[in-house]
């Protein structure tokens, strides 16, 4: 038996806030049941239908309409429960495992869960079930129990969620079902984490946060790059001085992703590319988003409270397509309003700027910009370079690996890991379930993952208005003004 074994929280369902909010959460057209890891998402219409027909167009009435939306759901509802800031996990012998989605991303995790000590993957659920059944291999190959296995059909994962020996849940299917699923595992008493984004609608986020609130237990954006090497030195590096006085960063998803989302077996169906016919705005924000935040420790002792945004024109994935597709592929139904490149200006409460950039349709090499600038001085990676003072002062960048010392303890400890992504998806993963098995505080929390998701469809809005600045909601309600731990941790005693 676990060590924390004892009766789930029974919270009752959060419904909807209504009224000027529908601006900014609309879903056109209505929802449809889909195959979350197949044939994907054509005419599920969960982008935001925000600002009506004709009004965001209209001349003179787009920046009111669009500002009136976005605070509507910047105000922040009453509290249902206490805050989830600085609570830890319980503390238990070994933590059990449910994986929701089996695809490119979930096949590939479900490695780094069996190769941790005190985890154990109880169940997997995919609709398709030769890849659920391929999974349970995987599990039993590494010397644990046959896991049970949910395939029925697309709404199995709600019986995953009920099973009463799984202690969190893991979630990699598309993105529209990233809310419904982690809503499912919060209300049956389950913590959860999700791939990027864990939401697309604001009215999602809160939803999201109180519910955490509510169930006491902890729904968490699972962003990987917060783990990277250069991410986690930089990390220390701000907290220590080095840069002087925080004043800006940039952080982006600029990767080409036309050939691979034109791959009927990359994505197993269009899912990701159809998001580009519904949002015009910064689809993809959580791995650009997430470092420079915990860089500047927003919500803990700083927040973000506006972004503003523009886009180009739509041409990349037409252009690919025209030049690639067969004239009788199914993209040829499909028109793209989402532009090749967004970029985003976003201020926080002690004025410094972050920018944000999203470009997945257009040649370009892999960037996440990850940069950052204080008084003293500036790191920009891609290639990681640094310019730091009195050490620097002759205008050239010096070398980032004279810095290694700086290094963060996962990265001591683990300096070959194994895994994709140069290794920070298992420094993830470790962290979580250590963090889990010792009964610590999560390096992030639901309110770190409505704020690093929160661009999706503020800057859908923004970009529709011409780049008015929107107002980003408190979702910490006030927590934020509290200095508190994050990813920069310190080595527990086992």
């Amino acid at each position: 038996m676990n060590d924390d074994a004892r009766p789930a929280p029974e919270p009752q369902d959060i419904p909807p806030r209504s009224g000027a909010a529908d601006e900014v959460n609309r879903q056109d057209p209505s929802r449809r049941s889909v195959l979350w890891t197949t044939a994907g998402v054509a005419g599920a219409g969960l982008g935001l239908g925000a600002l009506g027909a004709g009004t965001a167009s209209a001349a003179g009435r787009g920046a009111p309409d669009a500002l009136a939306a976005a605070e509507a759901v910047a105000a922040a509802p009453p509290r249902q429960g206490r805050t989830m800031a600085g609570v830890p996990f319980e503390r238990r012998s070994t933590v059990r495992v449910g994986i929701i989605g089996l695809g490119n991303r979930g096949a590939s995790m479900i490695g780094l869960f069996l190769a941790l000590p005190g985890v154990q993957v109880k169940a997997v659920c995919d609709p398709v079930r030769d890849k659920a059944e391929k999974a349970a291999k995987k599990v039993t190959a590494a010397g644990q129990p046959a896991p049970a296995i949910y395939a029925k059909d697309e709404h199995d994962y709600e019986n995953l969620c009920k099973r009463g020996d799984i202690d969190f849940v893991y979630v990699a299917t598309p993105w529209e079902l990233h809310f419904p699923m982690a809503k499912t595992a919060m209300l049956n008493g389950k913590h959860v984490g999700v791939e990027c984004p864990i939401a697309m609608r604001l009215e999602e986020l809160w939803q999201l946060v109180d519910l955490s609130e509510r169930t006491r237990r902890h729904c968490m954006q699972l962003e990987n790059c917060c783990y990277g090497k250069n991410e986690m030195r930089v990390l220390r590096m701000a907290h220590a001085g080095l840069f002087g006085e925080l004043q800006h960063g940039a952080g982006a998803y600029n990767h080409d992703l036309r050939e691979l989302m034109f791959d009927p077996d990359y994505y197993e169906g269009p899912w990701r590319r159809l998001w580009h016919t519904r949002l015009r705005g910064d689809l993809y924000p959580n791995h650009g988003f997430g470092p420079v935040a915990n860089y500047m420790d927003v919500n803990r002792g700083d927040r973000v409270v506006s972004i503003s945004s523009v886009g180009t024109t739509a041409l990349g994935l037409a252009a690919y397509r025209e030049e690639h597709m067969e004239p009788d592929d199914p993209s040829w139904k499909e028109s793209y309003i989402g532009a090749d490149r967004t970029i985003s200006l976003v201020q926080t409460a002690k004025g410094r700027v972050i920018r944000l950039e999203h470009d997945v349709s257009s040649p370009h090499p892999y960037s996440r910009i990850n940069s950052l600038g204080g008084t003293r001085g500036v790191f920009e990676d891609y290639p990681a370079r640094i310019y730091l003072e009195p050490t620097n002062t002759n205008h050239q960048w010096d070398d980032f690996t004279k810095y290694a010392e700086w290094d963060h303890w996962l990265w001591k400890e683990h300096a070959n890991p194994p895994g994709g992504h140069g290794g920070m998806d298992y420094i993830m993963v470790f962290r979580l379930m250590q963090c889990m098995r010792l009964g610590l505080v999560p390096d992030f929390d639901v309110y770190d993952a409505a704020v690093w998701t929160a661009p999706v469809p503020l800057s859908h809005l923004s970009v529709k208005a011409k780049g008015v600045p929107l107002p980003i909601p408190d979702f910490t309600r006030g927590e934020w003004r509290k200095a508190r731990s994050g990813m920069d941790s310190e080595k527990p005693a086992e």
